[in-house]
């Protein structure tokens, strides 16, 4: 099948054909009658299948011009980057189609957003918290929506948007397409869709333990955190094979710590992402890398769920993912749109059991290879790689947690006496006795006389 076998209109046909692009992945073949029929849809496929171009072909074919201010089409995204890719794709498409397109998301100046939104669009591009905060504004009214798209579903409910997006239905036209595409279906995503969605058609793919068959993976038995350091190093020289690396570490203090590493040796050609840089150190990294300016990315898990980057080489899995499904998500960054990929995994032994599921999961063995004769094995140990040492129990010593603070100390003398209420207070009672009732004011006045 091609392009030109689904009922796409001449503007399409002509922005998909300056692309470059003639066969529609199998997501993308398999959605768009459903996703154009108007009732709602559950996508699963894997990242790097097109799922982009796979809700927004249907949308645009049938999204008529209109001059009214007020959007008809909402995709809400988890990340800020995924915002800004969505957008983009958006617009490659509406090359010859005249519409308004806006992405919205937090970090920025709201105000200036806000102006952008008074303009008009027809469809807007979200992240779940920045969009509540324009539409409990007033600036954003989301009476016109008509179509409903939720992409990566899945990291968004990890990230603790669930009830974000209950309040966003809640002020949403109850009469609305819903569009959801995750990668993997859990039980939250199932949950949401049997709260919100109507008789649902679902379009699934693969599962999301399936691996692409145009990645190989391979991986490395490697004893701990400088050893891997100095396997990636060895690995990295060849800039000629590893010419486009994306490198995957389990969270942002890892991150920072391997960007050190490998900054004394690839300085210029290093960029890394993490929720804790800001917005535009963020978008120039990724754009960084994309352009070719930068060979190696180091991210989290979250910061590169999603993104849409051509031509990567190589993904490096520096920490093992505890969860399985999240390494088929890092290996999904390479081999994308049907080209050859490659992936490698490090684990130490801590690390073999995670290996384990993530093999049970792909129901196969990834292959193991040796370290080469060129890479050092490092005796040195980072803060969590190092024994706890664990004391035998002593009933005489306190446990931690009724130790006294730092400032802590012993009251002195004087201060050590029952307080019982105050001197001022006693005398007062001894002088003055107890009035009768609590109303008569002159009582203590007349006793005083006697």
């Amino acid at each position: 099948m091609t392009f030109h076998d689904l009922n796409l209109n001449t503007p399409l046909y002509n922005a998909i054909e300056d692309l470059g692009f003639t066969t529609p992945t199998p997501i993308q073949e398999q959605a768009f009658n459903v996703v154009a029929s108007g009732r709602d849809v559950v996508g699963i496929a894997q990242t790097g299948t097109g799922k982009t171009f796979a809700y927004m072909l249907p949308i645009l074919r049938n999204l008529k011009f209109s001059k009214q201010d007020t959007p008809r089409v909402l995709v809400l995204v988890p990340t800020r980057e995924l915002v800004v890719q969505v957008v983009d794709e958006i617009e490659k498409l509406s090359k010859y189609i005249n519409n308004r397109v806006l992405g919205v998301y937090g970090g920025t100046n709201i105000n200036t957003q806000k102006q952008a939104v008074a303009e008009g669009l027809d469809i807007l591009v979200a992240t779940p918290g920045r969009l509540y905060d324009l539409a409990m504004s007033r600036v954003l009214q989301l009476k016109s929506i008509q179509k409903l798209v939720i992409d990566e579903v899945d990291v968004m409910l990890d990230l603790g948007f669930r009830h974000q997006l209950i309040n966003i239905f809640d002020i949403l036209p109850e009469r609305r397409q819903n569009i959801m595409f995750s990668a993997t279906m859990t039980q939250d995503v199932d949950l949401l869709i049997n709260d919100f969605f109507k008789d649902p058609e679902r379009v699934s793919i693969a599962v999301s333990g399936t691996p692409l068959d145009n990645i190989s993976q391979h991986r490395y038995n490697v004893p701990n955190f400088y050893t891997k350091v100095n396997l990636l190093i060895d690995l990295l020289q060849d800039e000629a094979r590893f010419n486009k690396v994306i490198i995957f570490v389990a969270y942002k203090r890892m991150a920072d710590r391997l960007f050190e590493k490998l900054d004394e040796h690839f300085k210029e050609e290093l960029c890394v992402i993490h929720s804790n840089k800001t917005q535009n150190y963020r978008l120039r990294s990724i754009e960084q890398f994309r352009e070719g300016h930068n060979r190696i990315l180091i991210a989290t898990d979250v910061m590169a769920r999603g993104l849409d980057i051509d031509n990567v080489s190589h993904v490096i899995n520096f920490d093992t993912p505890e969860y399985p499904e999240n390494y088929m998500h890092r290996i999904g960054r390479t081999g994308r749109a049907e080209r050859e990929g490659e992936a490698l995994v490090f684990s130490t032994e801590n690390e073999q059991e995670a290996l384990q599921n993530i093999e049970n999961l792909m129901q196969m063995k990834i292959p193991v290879l040796e370290l080469p004769d060129t890479v050092e094995n490092s005796n040195e140990l980072i803060e969590e790689e190092r024994p706890q040492i664990k004391e035998r129990h002593n009933p005489a010593k306190r446990r931690d947690e009724d130790a006294p603070g730092p400032a802590f100390h012993e009251k002195k003398a004087k201060n050590q006496k029952e307080n019982l209420g105050g001197s001022y207070r006693r005398e007062m009672a001894k002088k003055y006795k107890k009035p009768k009732t609590r109303g008569d004011k002159n009582y203590n006045k007349r006793n005083k006389k006697k």
